[in-house]
């Protein structure tokens, strides 16, 4: 894996220098760049909530051990090197440049402190199952860390993408309350405040070891209408807004002030049926949702045609795609002909929850073709903290219907499936051993194309049990000023120090 990392380090440094060369002096007449986006985060604390608005801004703050560059390759950062030296064993060489933004250096104590703090179940991090796998890290000689799994881990560098270092020296003295509300990262911008209700400032680190942002200021604000959104970007008082719907995306184009920026993002929606509860447990009656909802309909004739209808519970962005799996058809006649076998079961109003963050439009267009099928669905909307808390629990307690979007930034299957799927995951609505020793399996299977048809084999079970639901594969639509330079990627980051500003 050295001559592959080694690689992988001459395209980190080809890229910043591209960088290097086409951004400073872009952003000259643009001391403040202003993000809009659905919700002011849920958290700052990167090992925390895991969901976009807080990715957004804490993403910038922290540095993680690993990257992926625009096209979606994985590059060094933290780590500059990394050598799989067993099965189950991988050793990463930690920089030697970095500082905190407090002025102390970040250290290999501090990868393992990192480690350590998100797999440990005390700590009850939401994304604990995309990094459990993960059972002891140590520091080794020569500036190194070395991760040991309980097991071969084909996906560790993917998830290892989303793993930020956090300061041993900070955390252990202020607590875990107290880092939230002032995180100390090493990234390219600094926490300046968080203005609850208001907006979260940045201040760019201009001793940032890597690719500085051009950026003096970023300044991060919940604006929860998307119409408002947009008319802060034509207004000029915001110069990014994110989570378009494709009407607005119309409605920009042809103002002329600001630019559509779009592309199809690794998240896929999904509608969960939480199979623990009556009168969910029965299969027909889940079989009966699948003939309702109607996802070509939503796609074309609410979405613009912008996102990608998908049969599996990835995208064609994650490892794991199968090309040709194929799910439930749109057979309404099919679905009440269920449905009237059912009796008493398909009587009972269930509720459908969700948050101002998704498109009501589409939970209104699901709760109706559900309704024309003879079924009972109240909506249930709660803002967006509430909302995770609700999803991370046990089945019975958790939400009867979920229309929900997921995204690992990983890019790999066990990203999404595992959390959704496995029985173990505060997020699953489902319990079944057969899936579940196959999502086991394929978190563990090191020849690629055995891993493959691990997932190819689970994408059949989850349609045969009707698991759960995919819909689509999300496209995600930002509007930008004119004047923005950046390019959108699949995992849906806002990179600042990859945006530049050209009048």
């Amino acid at each position: 894996m050295t001559n592959t990392s080694n690689s992988r380090i001459l395209g980190a440094l080809a890229l910043a220098l591209s960088l290097s060369t086409a951004l400073p002096g872009m952003a000259e007449a643009k001391e403040v760049l202003t993000i809009d986006l659905v919700n002011e985060p849920a958290t700052l604390d990167p090992h925390k909530q895991w969901n976009p608005d807080s990715y957004y801004v804490y993403r910038n703050i922290f540095d993680n051990l690993v990257t992926r560059d625009d096209a979606g390759e994985i590059m060094p950062q933290i780590a500059t090197e990394w050598d799989q030296i067993s099965d189950t064993e991988v050793v990463f060489t930690i920089r030697d440049d970095v500082m905190f933004h407090d002025g102390e250096k970040l250290t290999p104590e501090d990868v393992v402190f990192t480690v350590k703090r998100i797999t440990d179940p005390a700590f009850a991090s939401p994304q604990l199952g995309q990094f459990d796998k993960i059972v002891e890290a140590e520091v080794m000689e020569g500036n190194k860390v070395k991760l040991t799994t309980d097991g071969p881990y084909p996906a560790l560098l993917a998830q290892l993408v989303k793993l930020s270092i956090v300061p041993e020296h900070v955390v252990t003295e202020v607590g875990d309350d107290a880092f939230n509300a002032n995180p100390v990262g090493s990234g390219p911008y600094k926490f300046a405040s968080w203005n609850r209700g208001v907006d979260v400032k940045l201040e760019r680190n201009d001793e940032y070891w890597g690719e500085k942002g051009v950026f003096e200021s970023a300044v991060f604000r919940g604006v929860p209408d998307a119409s408002t959104r947009l008319a802060n970007l034509q207004a000029g008082t915001a110069d990014l807004v994110v989570t378009l719907n494709a009407d607005l995306a119309q409605q920009l184009e042809a103002s002329g002030r600001g630019k559509v920026m779009t592309v199809n993002t690794e998240r896929v929606a999904y509608f969960a049926m939480n199979s623990a509860l009556e009168p969910l447990d029965n299969m027909e009656l889940r079989k009966a949702i699948g003939y309702a909802i109607d996802r070509e309909g939503i796609v074309e004739g609410l979405l613009g045609g912008y996102p990608k209808v998908v049969d599996e519970l990835v995208s064609p962005a994650h490892f794991g795609w199968v090309d040709g799996v194929e799910g439930f058809s749109y057979d309404p006649d099919q679905a009440k002909e269920i449905i009237s076998g059912l009796g008493e079961d398909a009587k009972q109003t269930m509720k459908l929850a969700t948050s101002p963050v998704f498109d009501q439009r589409v939970v209104q267009a699901i709760q109706q073709m559900l309704t024309d099928v003879g079924l009972s669905v109240e909506i249930e909307t709660t803002d967006m903290a509430t909302w995770l808390k609700d999803q991370q629990t046990t089945p019975d307690q958790a939400p009867m219907l979920t229309f929900s979007r997921w995204s690992c930034a990983c890019q790999d299957a066990d990203g999404i499936m595992y959390p959704l799927l496995h029985s173990s995951s505060a997020w699953s609505r489902f319990n079944d051993g057969e899936i579940d020793k196959l999502l086991d399996d394929a978190r563990s299977e090191l020849d690629v194309e055995k891993r493959q048809q691990l997932y190819a084999d689970l994408h059949d079970l989850v349609i045969d049990k009707v698991a759960i639901l995919p819909l689509y594969q999300a496209a995600i639509i930002y509007g930008g000023a004119e004047a923005l330079e950046w390019q959108p990627t699949s995992n849906e980051s806002l990179f600042l120090n990859r945006m530049g500003w050209a009048e």
